[in-house]
């Protein structure tokens, strides 16, 4: 009886002390939740560029291995220019062609208004002849109503006058058709500079294509996992890897709609990495996104029908690290993290 007595005054104090530190843990928690808002829903985040080919080709080189860093404008990548090289050679060729046609268009043009030139001279000069036959004739007419002359000279005067009204049309006719051709040659000219401007449209596309065939770092960071090997046949627009922007990062933290009362840009929080737990970081809020996480889904939910469950919704918020440069070796874009924000 005297051991059982003994025994109960331990059970109670152990009974006490439990409920003692259950209590204290309980009203911490229950204080915890009443003057902050946390949410173990957040990642980091960074940029991660794709890097993808704009000409299809066969790999010729690689300048990198898996996960690698990259410095902006460093050649990562080199197709194989072989076929370009030898449209090149032959677009310029055709270039050479056309501009050898723009020469011959030209002399043809300036020999074309040389003709023009004398044909308007002899225009000049038949209208001087038959002029001077006409006014022969009308001397002759004359002096043949005076009986000075006979009619034989009168009758060469008019077929003097008719064959000088002739030249007079050949060369009117010829001096016509020269203008004409002015105008064809003109634009023969006007054809080869364009045919010259065109060739030298495809050289341009082609020594856009050949600067494509070497791919350079859009960004520095560090590649993830390369997806192409040396020989391979890559199509354009397909990735062949991702760049990690490794000097820039932030947290996307999913709030609930019920915790945004005390969120407000410029608000600082805790941020703690799962990683590692006992690293101590601070953020502050940049900005809140303008619909909920489920407007960007794939496909968004639709309330509109009778069966109707409320869901609370979750809003991304945008925290940028502080001094985001010390803990620079430790981040890694997608890391689970969890966000603490004082009410207030």
């Amino acid at each position: 009886m005297e051991a059982a007595k003994k025994k109960s005054p331990v059970k109670k104090v152990v009974l006490i002390t439990v409920l003692l530190v259950a209590g204290f843990f309980g009203f911490k928690k229950i204080y915890f939740s009443v003057t902050h808002e946390s949410t173990d829903n957040a990642q980091i985040e960074t940029q991660i560029i794709p890097v993808l080919p704009r000409v299809s080709g066969y790999v010729k080189e690689i300048e990198l291995k898996d996960f690698d860093s990259v410095k902006q404008g460093q050649l990562l990548v080199e197709l194989d220019d072989a076929e370009l090289q030898a449209q090149m050679i032959e677009a310029e060729a055709d270039l050479q062609q056309a501009k050898t046609e723009i020469v011959n268009a030209e002399a043809s043009l300036q020999n074309a208004l040389s003709t023009l030139s004398v044909n308007k001279g002899n225009v000049t000069l038949n209208e001087m002849r038959k002029n001077k036959a006409t006014e022969d004739l009308q001397r002759d007419q004359r002096l043949l109503n005076d009986g000075a002359i006979t009619r034989k000279q009168v009758d060469d005067s008019k077929f003097l006058v008719e064959s000088t009204q002739q030249q007079l049309n050949i060369s009117k006719n010829e001096f016509t058709a020269a203008q004409s051709r002015i105008a064809i040659l003109k634009a023969n000219v006007q054809r080869a500079n364009d045919a010259v401007k065109i060739k030298e449209a495809k050289i341009g596309q082609l020594q856009l294509k050949l600067s494509y065939t070497k791919i350079y770092a859009p960004l520095s960071g560090k590649i993830g996992k390369k997806n192409i090997s040396q020989g391979q046949f890559v199509q354009a627009g397909t990735p062949l890897f991702s760049i990690v922007n490794d000097s820039t990062f932030w947290v996307i933290a999913n709030f609930k709609e019920s915790q945004l009362q005390s969120l407000t840009p410029g608000k600082k929080v805790s941020v703690r990495i799962d990683a590692y737990d006992d690293l101590k970081i601070t953020g502050t809020i940049a900005s809140l996104s303008e619909a909920t996480g489920a407007k960007f889904a794939l496909l968004p939910p639709d309330n509109s029908s009778g069966n109707f469950v409320k869901v609370t919704q979750r809003i991304p918020i945008k925290i940028w690290i502080d001094d985001v440069q010390k803990y620079h070796d430790l981040l890694r874009a997608g890391m689970s993290v969890f966000i603490v924000a004082e009410k207030k």
